[in-house]
C-alpha cells in the first residue's frame, strides 16, 4: 500500500466502477454515460441542456454525442425552454423514464452491496476524505496558478 498514491487509488477504483457499470449497461444495450445522463435529468421538469454537462462533469463534445445517441434511441426529446427562447430543455420520453428506473436500480444495488461490506463509520470517513479532496481542488490549494516568465 505504501507505493500507491491517493490519485492512483482514486483512478484505479473509478476505472473499475466504470468498467462494472458499462458491463451491466451492455446487458441493456446502453452505456454508463447514458445511464448517468438518465439519472441527471429531472423526470418531470427536464433539464436545460447547458446545465446537464456540469451536473455530469462532461465536456460539451462528449455530452453532445451522448445526447444525440439518446435521442436516436428514443429515451430523450429536446423541447424549447418556455422561460428562455434561446435554450432547449432535455426531457425524458416514457421509454426514457423506464430506462431511468433501470439505471436507478443498478446504482442502488451497487450502493447496497458496498454498504453491506463497509461500516457506516468507514463510509462517513470515505465521504469526508473525498469532500476534502474536492474542496482542495476547487479552492486551488494543491497547485497555485503561477505565471510563466521567459
Amino acid at each position: 500500500m505504501q507505493d500507491k498514491t491517493i490519485d492512483y487509488v482514486l483512478r484505479a477504483t473509478w476505472q473499475a466502477v466504470v468498467k462494472m457499470y458499462n458491463e451491466e449497461a451492455a446487458k441493456f444495450d446502453t452505456t454508463m454515460a447514458t445511464g448517468f445522463a438518465l439519472l441527471s435529468i429531472d423526470p418531470d421538469e427536464g433539464i436545460p441542456s447547458t446545465a446537464l454537462g456540469p451536473r455530469m462533469g462532461m465536456e460539451a463534445t462528449s455530452l453532445s454525442r451522448t445526447l444525440k445517441s439518446m435521442e436516436e434511441r428514443g429515451v430523450i426529446e429536446r423541447r424549447p425552454n418556455p422561460n428562455d427562447g434561446r435554450s432547449v430543455l432535455i426531457h425524458l420520453t416514457s421509454f426514457g423514464k423506464e430506462k431511468r428506473e433501470v439505471s436507478k436500480e443498478v446504482v442502488l444495488r451497487f450502493n447496497e452491496v458496498v454498504k453491506e461490506h463497509v461500516s457506516e463509520d468507514e463510509l462517513t470517513c470515505f465521504f469526508k476524505v473525498t469532500e476534502v479532496i474536492n474542496e482542495l481542488i476547487s479552492q486551488k490549494k494543491i497547485y497555485k496558478k503561477e505565471t510563466v516568465t521567459n
